[in-house]
């Protein structure tokens, strides 16, 4: 018997009603699923619908359109049903830690906040066991989070996460926020979370870096739309759509030999506005490798090489252009 995914996506829409009296499609017809332990990281430029379909998958916004399963069950029936009982299977990490915390709590009772709520006992033991979790000392338990340091809120916010026990995570650019020697520790953080409580975690990021390092399934955004996804290391290796070739050409290496040699793929212009979306291939405007065909059909996701799935009419190897 198939395992249940962890988290279902299905002809997702969230569109935004816009002073032009259209609509601004934040989130266009996405569909994916991430199976239980998996670590998914969902890319893509500033705009491209991350923040919002993230968002929507834990039920902070709502749908226009489509279903979100969670755990074989329907998000949104779940959720009235059984408010507390979806809380304590799936839990969002913000962004912006301090922003989405309380200055007037203390670190004790922003943790311990949730724990009240479900009424849950042993409350001092599990504060104290969340702590060690997130490497944090018990010293913080009695400040206010605006006398932290960056990385000890973004520990501060995971550890309130966890509190309730859940299995599955969503995290909205949780690093983008930190310097690049704290970031390290919180991706390190977050790979030993999934293996030490089985967590299957969802991270939106823009940092491709690392995304290749941590995650085993990643999905491509562009507009509103997946544009590839499919397992971490066989999309990263042989990438079938322009933007995602695009995106990982912009990304840096540390050795100095590689980096002589990078080629990079400069793409022109900005996306187009959410709010009026080019007609055919979303992509197109920008693509170096477009066709006729690009600029008046829509092309549908379609099996690649890596054993995901491209929305390219030339994801075809046979068919796709060198860039």
């Amino acid at each position: 018997m198939p395992e249940t995914p962890a988290i279902e996506v299905e002809g997702l829409k969230v569109h935004f009603p816009n002073r032009a009296g259209g609509a601004t499609r934040a989130v266009d017809g996405v569909s994916f699923t991430v199976a239980p332990g998996a670590f998914h990281g969902v890319i893509g430029e500033s705009g491209c619908g991350k923040t919002t379909l993230a968002r929507t998958i834990v039920g902070l916004q709502a749908a226009t359109e489509g279903n979100v399963r969670i755990a074989g069950r329907d998000r949104a029936e779940w959720r009235k049903a059984d408010r507390l009982g979806f809380a304590r299977t799936v839990q969002f990490v913000f962004q912006d830690p301090l922003g989405s915390m309380s200055r007037r709590l203390s670190v004790r009772q922003t943790i311990e906040e949730p724990l009240l709520i479900h009424g849950l006992p042993d409350r001092a033991a599990r504060i104290a066991e969340l702590l060690r979790l997130v490497a944090l000392p018990d010293t913080v338990l009695d400040r206010l989070p605006r006398s932290l340091s960056g990385g000890q809120r973004q520990r501060v916010s995971i550890a309130r996460a966890l509190a309730l026990s859940p299995t599955i995570l969503v995290c909205d650019e949780p690093l983008s926020a930190l310097d690049v020697s704290i970031r390290a520790q919180i991706v390190n953080l977050f790979l030993k979370l999934r293996d030490a409580l089985d967590l299957t975690i969802v991270m939106v990021a823009h940092d491709l870096a690392v995304i290749r390092e941590i995650c085993t399934s990643v999905t491509v955004m562009y507009l509103g739309q997946v544009a590839e996804d499919g397992g971490a290391e066989g999309l990263f290796q042989a990438p079938a759509h322009p933007y995602t070739q695009a995106l990982l050409a912009a990304v840096p290496s540390a050795d100095p030999r590689i980096e002589a040699t990078r080629r990079r793929i400069l793409l022109p212009g900005d996306p187009p506005s959410p709010n009026a979306v080019p007609p055919g291939c979303r992509f197109h405007t920008r693509c170096p490798v477009a066709v006729a065909v690009c600029r008046t059909q829509q092309p549908e996701l379609r099996p690649v090489e890596h054993g995901g799935h491209a929305r390219c009419h030339l994801a075809d190897a046979s068919r796709r252009p060198e860039i």
